[in-house]
């Protein structure tokens, strides 16, 4: 009797633990996706800024181009 009292006691320690694991993947899977959408809004609003120099640069460009055809 008291055996089986130990394994059943010991058991519900093991899914005790299991769990436990089990909620710590799940909230560092969590992490996880909230850095990869953190790094994901950051790239997009470095690749916005880039467009935009690149956007001033080249209205810059084609205005020094037509001022050379104009000569």
């Amino acid at each position: 009797m008291e055996k089986e009292e130990e394994e059943e006691k010991e058991e519900e320690e093991e899914e005790k633990e299991e769990e436990e694991e089990e909620e710590e993947e799940e909230e560092e899977e969590e992490r996880n996706e909230q850095k990869l959408e953190k790094m994901k809004r950051i790239m997009m609003i470095k690749k916005k800024k880039l467009n935009g120099r690149r956007g001033e640069e080249g209205v810059d460009h084609e205005v020094e181009l037509e001022e050379e055809e104009k000569q």
